[in-house]
């Protein structure tokens, strides 16, 4: 699929259906107070007695689509940190400050999905407004991705361009060798483990004793790797989307999609609306599935954005891998019995507008070659090829995610990781842990193992929700709880009471009234 199994294409975006819906007027006072506090810690000195003392220099900047006033900063790392020597890497840091004059000493860590996921260039700032009244907000673009030396390449992500590039029916193992020779990286060296200790030096560089973490997705598994290298280090951890070290990144996804999918289908035929409008949608989609199997569909339409008619050919396993996406996020979703309907109909036209309008935000924040480096050293060599058989059987999406991942891995240099990575992560710092009830590829199961041996936590299910919660505002509500108590103490697991599915659409208008 496009982008990283764990990235959510929409959630980064202010605003998308999965993201914050609302937005604060900052007074004008306040913000000056911001720029003047981010002005004063930019300096390098404490921002007050029990301020930060920072030892790298950051600089006013603004991130893209964001209005809040920033800082930006890079630290130099070894790419070997083992060896601490050769090649350096510069890790670009963005700090924005809290708007308090005297602000909590913990800040907030945002750990990004993917893997790959740039955090500086997600949009996801305007859903922390509570708790960046008092904390500051920390992101960094992890080794490998965004202005952090990235791996990308564009034949691993080909974004732009004609309608049969795009829905070309490749594997990353084809183009990987073109991709490696333009690296100038040792991609062994690419690894949660070293990333997160990389984190803990952008830590100590900006002068935080203790930080609080939010994860989301793959990030959820950096903030777990980071609870157990730095335990010391972390006052609280946010989880959403979580993926514990039980979950092989991409085994698994075939059949939680289908999980997914199957209960979009049933939410369909019990409405009457939507029955109505997509009688026998399961088994038309059999069908449709069966058809693109026997013969690859040729499709001529215009390209949403220019107008201009093109033709491409469509596999089964590309439009299979697009509607896995359509999932992540229920708003998007409500779409998805239209453009079935539509397809089997052989109009492509909803479907490939839905799948353009997701690949933008992936192509701008997300490395493939970060990806890979993750889960060739950390996933694919725990599976075979007969487990992803068998975790994929009687699904619609089949074992071909995970059999593609093992298929480039075998061209990848392999990495080392510590003897117990995989080993579940103990812990008894507070931990809130969030799951969206329809979610595609990290649905409440997952948290639930998690949440076995973390020892002082709360897991939280939100219904009506996909892959990330934070499109809630139950769930925004219990971060900044959490962050303000330092515990889970206390905290109701109730969250979303009457939150449900958004209505079907049955036309380009919208749902029936």
């Amino acid at each position: 699929m496009t982008g990283g199994i764990f990235s959510h294409p929409l959630a980064t975006s202010p605003g998308a259906p999965a993201g914050p819906r609302h937005g604060r007027f900052v007074p004008l006072a306040l913000a000056l107070l911001a720029l003047l506090t981010g002005c004063s810690r930019a300096s390098g000195e404490s921002a007050g007695a029990s301020g930060p003392v920072r030892h790298m220099a950051l600089t006013p900047c603004r991130l893209d689509g964001v209005a809040a006033q920033t800082l930006c900063g890079t630290l130099e790392v070894f790419e070997d940190r083992t060896a601490a020597k050769g090649r350096k890497l510069s890790l670009r840091v963005v700090v924005v400050p809290a708007l308090a004059s005297q602000p909590q000493e913990d800040p907030l860590f945002f750990l990004a999905g993917g893997p790959g996921q740039a955090a500086s260039r997600t949009r996801i700032l305007p859903a922390l407004d509570r708790i960046r009244r008092q904390r500051d907000i920390v992101f960094v673009d992890q080794r490998g991705t965004g202005d952090s030396h990235p791996l990308d390449c564009e034949a691993l992500n080909p974004s732009r361009g004609s309608l049969a590039a795009r829905f070309e029916d490749r594997e990353d193992a084809d183009v990987l060798p073109q991709c490696r020779k333009g690296w100038d990286a040792d991609e062994r060296l690419y690894t949660t483990s070293i990333a997160m200790d990389d984190l803990d030096d952008v830590r100590a560089a900006l002068g935080y004793r203790k930080v609080n973490l939010w994860g989301i997705s793959y990030g959820t598994r950096a903030a777990l790797v980071y609870m157990r290298q730095h335990p010391d280090r972390v006052r609280t951890a946010i989880l959403d989307g979580v993926a514990p070290m039980g979950q092989y990144l991409p085994l698994y996804a075939a059949r939680d999609g289908q999980r997914a999918l199957d209960l979009l289908l049933e939410a369909c035929a019990k409405d009457a609306v939507c029955a109505k409008a997509y009688p026998d949608l399961r088994t038309r989609t059999e069908g449709l599935l069966a058809k693109l199997e026997a013969a690859p569909a040729k499709v001529r339409v215009p390209h949403p954005r220019t107008g201009v008619p093109e033709d491409f050919t469509l596999t089964r396993r590309v439009f299979v891998s697009e509607m896995f996406a359509l999932l992540y996020s229920p708003d998007v979703a409500s779409l998805v019995p239209l453009m079935l309907d539509r397809a089997a109909k052989d109009d492509w036209t909803p479907f490939v507008a839905l799948s353009l309008g997701l690949t933008d935000e992936v192509a701008r924040t997300t490395s493939r070659g970060m990806f890979l480096a993750v889960v060739c050293a950390e996933d694919a060599p725990f599976f075979t090829e007969a487990d992803a058989e068998r975790e994929a059987k009687g699904t619609w999406f089949g074992p071909r995610m995970a059999l593609d991942v093992k298929k480039a891995c075998a061209k990848w240099p392999v990495a080392d990781v510590p003897k117990n990575f995989r080993d579940p992560v103990a812990s008894d710092i507070p931990t809130l842990l969030l799951s969206g009830e329809l979610d595609p590829v990290t649905p409440p199961t997952w948290g639930e193992q998690a949440k076995q041996t973390l020892t002082h936590s709360l897991h939280v299910v939100v219904p009506g929700l996909g892959h990330n919660t934070v499109g809630a505002d139950c769930a925004r509500s219990l971060m900044a709880e959490v962050l303000t108590r330092g515990s889970v103490e206390g905290l109701t697991p109730d969250c979303g009471k009457g939150l449900k599915r958004p209505p079907f659409f049955t036309s380009f208008a919208g749902p029936v009234p």
